[in-house]
């Protein structure tokens, strides 16, 4: 047994408020996979970006438009595992002293 172990009340440091999910006190969530490298990642831990989509190449489009075609473009949603995230500059990793600032909250 280690000397954590048999200690009661020991507060351990806790990096993030969150611990890195957004469940709060929900208890189990499913899970998704990364859409890049397909790590079984929970639903609420994983980074999830919405972007416009067009079948259609830009310079066309914009020509389509001019002489006032309707091009569709579709909502897409991918999912991706913290590591992914971080790699693909979609979230920036932060200092401890950023981390505590809140600067994405409506207030």
């Amino acid at each position: 047994m280690s000397s954590i172990e048999g200690q009661q009340g020991v507060n351990l440091p806790k990096k993030r408020e969150n611990r890195g999910r957004r469940k709060g006190d929900k208890g189990h969530v499913g899970y998704i996979s990364c859409d890049n490298c397909g790590a079984r990642i929970p639903e609420d831990k994983a980074v999830c970006v919405t972007r416009m989509y067009s079948p259609v190449d830009a310079g066309l489009a914009a020509e389509l438009e001019k002489k006032g075609a309707m091009i569709t473009r579709y909502p897409v949603t991918r999912c991706y595992c913290v590591n992914c995230a971080v790699h693909f500059g979609i979230i920036k990793v932060r200092s401890e002293t950023e981390r505590r600032t809140h600067t994405n909250l409506r207030r």
